[in-house]
């Protein structure tokens, strides 16, 4: 784990160091190997050129005796030549008969305690069923290693009379002073070529990851907001070149797709702004409808409150034609439309003038105070209400017995709150999370922009709307908004 958040330079850098040293380890481990293989191998010819030399005094020795050459007289045959062959090779000679039992030693009468009286039926059998009639066994004695070779002493007939042993000292004092001699002179020449490895390393990753830092810069410093500058590298690898040509042919295609982009969004800009307003002039425009209709059907002359009505009639007609215009001044500028000011006004009032322009009986107003004086735009306080009104009216369907809207003003605390409750249809849950999103709508027309902008309206005073809604049963929205 702690490896893969090592960066690339570290990476080469250490694994060039660890290559250096596994070949230091290994060199050393083939060395060792082969000192010993040597070793081995010098100790084992070493001693058959000195078996084969004492075979050939011993044969001196039987060709020259007076005594019949039989194994009860070899004691006396080698009584005194045993020692002297034994000194000129300078090792240490034993023969046993042919049963194994010790006939005669050139060690010291005092020191024979140490040396076999009878050999082991091992090495009489292996003796015997060896087709060369040697046998050499390894063993340890007090740290030392001996050889003991086996073989058998023949007479003028090639019969054999007695077996030869000789115990061989395994001396590795001058090979190991010569293995740790060449270790140590090896050692300090991997000191310094691991030192030079370090220095080398360190230029050569920073040569390989040079190039790589520069793309890295590169691709930090890249927005898509700007124009981004190509990559420039004169000398660099095949890999790192093609690196180089796909990253200034991806900065080139995307200068492309930015500038298609960039049209792209203007015009859908656009497209939405038309939207926005004709969805916003279309709300007016249809309670204005809705207005001279009833007003040419309820129109008599003679009626007493002919004035009071028209003067009712014009005030709503002038209501929703400031709306328009307010809507009209702010399309100049699509960031700040429409306008938002802020007044001091009296809600429970402006939302009765909201609710007049809508002729539908089962729209019940019900605020619980005259007169709640907060500072809002009375044109998008006015919005939003018809909004949501007119929401609550699409929602409920038009076979419904008993359709119903009620509409509530009421303070808590330091906010001014306005329900609007419809026993229509509800939201789904799948709708609820995306009912205020613009140009999401579940009816068949409609631009959905409505509840997005009621939403936004509200949250620039400061304020918030939720919905509580159980399906098939009805929708409650809540505007909550300080007073000052």
């Amino acid at each position: 784990m702690a490896l893969k958040k090592l960066s690339l330079r570290s990476r080469i850098f250490i694994a060039m160091i660890l290559l250096v040293l596994l070949a230091s380890i290994l060199i050393a481990l083939v060395t060792i190997h082969q000192y010993n293989e040597e070793a081995r191998e010098y100790h084992a010819d070493r001693l058959e050129r000195k078996e084969a030399a004492i075979r050939r005094s011993i044969d001196l020795v039987i060709d020259k005796t007076s005594f019949p050459v039989i194994t009860e007289k070899l004691p006396f045959i080698f009584k005194d030549e045993i020692f002297n062959i034994a000194s000129v090779h300078g090792l240490q000679i034993n023969l046993y008969d042919l049963e194994g039992q010790l006939l005669k030693s050139s060690k010291a009468a005092l020191q024979q305690n140490t040396v076999e009286i009878c050999l082991s039926a091992e090495v009489l059998n292996q003796l015997a069923n060896t087709a060369e009639h040697r046998y050499v066994i390894k063993n340890e004695i007090n740290g030392k290693v001996f050889q003991s070779s086996y073989s058998y002493i023949t007479d003028e007939k090639f019969k054999n009379i007695a077996i030869l042993n000789i115990p061989y000292l395994e001396d590795d004092d001058i090979f190991n002073r010569e293995l740790n001699e060449f270790l140590t002179r090896l050692g300090i020449a991997y000191i310094v070529m691991i030192l030079a490895a370090i220095v080398l390393a360190y230029f050569v990753s920073r040569y390989i990851t040079r190039s790589l830092k520069t793309i890295s810069d590169k691709m930090n410093e890249f927005r898509l907001e700007k124009r981004n500058k190509k990559i420039d590298i004169e000398s660099s690898s095949i890999e790192i070149e093609n690196l180089v040509k796909s990253y200034n042919g991806m900065i080139d295609e995307l200068e492309e797709s930015a500038v298609q982009l960039a049209t792209s969004e203007r015009e859908q800009a656009w497209r939405e702004m038309a939207k926005q307003v004709a969805h916003e002039i279309k709300n007016p425009l249809t309670p204005m409808r809705l207005s001279v209709q009833s007003f040419q059907r309820k129109f008599n002359p003679n009626d007493e409150n002919i004035e009071q009505k028209v003067a009712e009639y014009s005030n709503t007609l002038i209501q929703q034609i400031d709306t328009m215009s307010s809507i009209a001044s702010a399309f100049s500028n699509f960031a700040k439309m429409p306008a938002q000011q802020k007044e001091e006004l009296n809600v429970v009032h402006v939302v009765k003038l909201a609710l007049d322009i809508f002729n539908e009986s089962y729209i019940q107003y019900f605020p619980d105070e005259e007169e709640v004086i907060a500072k809002f735009d009375r044109t998008q306080l006015i919005r939003v209400v018809t909004n949501l009104v007119k929401n609550g009216i699409q929602a409920i369907p038009k076979d419904s017995e008993n359709p119903k809207i009620e509409v509530r003003v009421f303070t808590d605390d330091e906010n001014v709150n306005i329900t609007v409750a419809d026993n229509g249809m509800g939201i789904s849950e799948d709708n609820s999370l995306k009912i205020f999103e613009p140009k999401f709508t579940t009816k068949t027309s409609g631009m959905g922009l409505g509840l997005a902008m009621v939403k936004n309206i509200v949250e620039t005073y400061g304020g918030t709307i939720t919905f509580t809604s159980e399906y098939g049963k009805g929708t409650i929205f809540t505007v909550t908004f300080p007073r000052k």
